[in-house]
């Protein structure tokens, strides 16, 4: 049949299965606007506050559901404003298609209003962008797209569409999709060798990445696990692949990671990386990482063997497929003596803060026993971060959605819209520091508009506090730029934004806000007031050994 471009990218939207799409039209993208006003019963647009906050929630959305996010924007500061969520999505792995509309084919080149080569930009972080510049093109490349955002490592890919493709007329013929491939490219030779490893180990360590969470293997992990009798330790990415709550689980891993996960790793004789990618976060010091352990690494991507740390043996694949492979191959080992001096470590090196006021650490606690930590949690980046990932238990994939990577500030109430969009039925609730929270708070009049029963935390230390706290530690408290102690009353922003507001500023005041915000099945924005110098603890020096890791007794000791 024959149909305009524009008809044409919903017809292909529609074949992928995409019942969710987040953007904000301009002129080069009216025909697809058009389109998809004609569609708009079988196909969702969620109209943000700004691009960055439609990437952002694709990529929420994506994270939250396993499917692909899609974005759209027009050509321009358009495309040019999803450039930052896009690299959120590179750095993270996310399955995002970002689909965007140029000017006339004509005009390309000439400096044209609103010109931009946004596929020429993106070029180094997404997996593929494309230009279509031929409407008979368009079908395939947007199948193609889908196809290259889903399969192997996933990520990020940019469809842009000359204006006049969106208006020409082309012959179009359905298509199913591909299904996702799952791969495994590791030799039994090889599956043999990290088989004898395990087998000789007698200190054995998991340390589990966001590839755990991607690939769908929480259940052969916790096999694995299990079958050779290890602790397990976890990156930021790698929340709630390993359920929090069991005795096995020593928390995360790197800057501010547990003393037992960095102590732990650095005493076993063998370590074993599923689905991470060794970041400078987790490693500090690549050349005192892990010294006395036999390193064996399972990742999706054979860029990412030994381009961190040298491994003594890997398999590459998709991690699920390796596992069940595994699973079958390796005899059940026993390990009490080393499991014994994990739980000792637990106990001699728990995570601890100030009980006696407010603090973030007591929000998130509060936050997991209400919820019985069955929320969604999303988050910005800094302090507020870490103790969102020290101090709520997650014990399913999925449920914890942060900006690793790249650190991208103003991330999360995205995201939390994106995710409550894929995920009706779950409480979402973002967690963001005042400095974060101001970056993309306009987003709580996309929360508002539609009604999303997201609960936004903010937790205001009227400093930037993760940059506050390294200027106290390593900077002589040169607090340059760090003070926020302005006129700003987030809950009056978040009222006129359409949200209800409450401000909590002590300890008992935290449940009955939460219960109440969670109770109003609409937006809320809860302000929680913490002292400006709260630090996260534990914590290591960057590109210090993760032995050197310390807390808030030991830098007191020190005096």
């Amino acid at each position: 049949m024959q149909l305009t471009g524009s008809e044409i990218v919903i017809e292909c939207l529609k074949e992928q299965g995409v019942d969710t799409v987040f953007g904000y039209p301009g002129g080069s993208i009216l025909n697809i606007y058009d389109a998809l006003y004609r569609h708009s019963s079988e196909i969702r647009h969620i109209l943000t506050s700004h691009e960055q906050g439609a990437a952002h929630a694709a990529d929420g959305y994506a994270r939250a559901t396993g499917k692909v996010g899609v974005c759209m924007a027009t050509s321009g500061p358009g495309a040019t404003n999803l450039v930052t969520g896009i690299a959120t999505a590179y750095m993270d792995s996310v399955s995002m298609v970002a689909i965007t509309a140029n000017v006339n084919l004509p005009m390309l080149g000439k400096d044209s209003f609103q010109e931009v080569d946004i596929a020429g930009v993106t070029i180094p972080i997404t997996k593929h962008s494309f230009i279509v510049k031929n409407v008979a093109d368009l079908a395939p490349t947007l199948r193609r797209a889908f196809d290259i955002a889903r399969n192997g490592r996933p990520g990020p890919v940019l469809v842009d569409i000359t204006k006049d493709v969106t208006a020409a007329m082309c012959e179009y013929t359905p298509a199913r999709p591909k299904e996702r491939e799952r791969k495994m490219s590791c030799t039994e030779e090889e599956l043999q060798r990290v088989a004898e490893y395990i087998e000789k180990a007698e200190k054995p360590f998991i340390y589990l990445g966001g590839g755990a969470i991607l690939s769908e293997a929480s259940e052969e992990v916790a096999q694995f696990a299990e079958l050779i009798d290890a602790p397990v330790c976890d990156t930021l990415m790698g929340k709630g692949a390993f359920d929090g709550t069991s005795p096995r689980y020593t928390g995360m891993i790197g800057m501010h990671g547990t003393k037992t996960s960095n102590l732990g790793v650095s005493q076993c004789d063998l370590l074993i990386a599923l689905g991470a990618r060794f970041s400078d976060r987790v490693i500090g010091n690549p050349k005192k990482f892990a010294e006395g352990a036999k390193i064996v690494h399972i990742d999706i991507d054979a860029a990412e063997i030994n381009k961190n740390i040298r491994v003594d043996a890997s398999l590459v694949g998709d991690l699920k497929l390796v596992l069940a492979e595994l699973n079958k191959r390796i005899p059940a080992g026993k390990h009490p003596e080393w499991m014994n001096t994990i739980r000792e470590m637990k106990e001699k090196y728990p995570l601890k803060y100030d009980d006696s006021q407010l603090s973030c650490p007591y929000v998130m606690e509060t936050i997991d026993r209400v919820t019985k930590g069955q929320a969604l949690i999303t988050t910005d980046v800094g302090q507020h971060q870490m103790w969102a990932a020290q101090y709520y238990r997650y014990t399913k994939p999925r449920t914890f959605l942060s900006s690793g990577g790249l650190g991208t500030m103003g991330y999360g109430l995205g995201a939390c819209i994106g995710a409550q969009a894929g995920q009706p039925d779950l409480l979402c609730i973002n967690i963001a520091g005042d400095g974060c929270f101001r970056m993309n708070m306009n987003e709580l009049a996309t929360a508002s508009r539609y009604n999303f029963p997201i609960i936004q935390v903010v937790i205001n230390n009227h400093v930037l506090g993760m940059v506050r706290q390294w200027q106290t530690l390593f900077y002589g408290k040169r607090y340059s730029q760090t003070v926020l102690n302005d006129k700003v009353d987030f809950c009056k922003v978040a009222e006129g934004l359409g949200c209800a507001a409450i401000r909590v500023t002590k300890k008992e005041e935290m449940e009955p806000a939460l219960k109440k915000a969670i109770d109003m099945k609409a937006p809320v924005l809860i302000e929680c007031v913490i002292p400006e110098d709260d630090k996260v603890f534990p914590m290591v020096p960057a590109g210090a050994p993760i032995t050197e890791v310390f807390d808030g007794d030991d830098l007191a000791a020190r005096g």
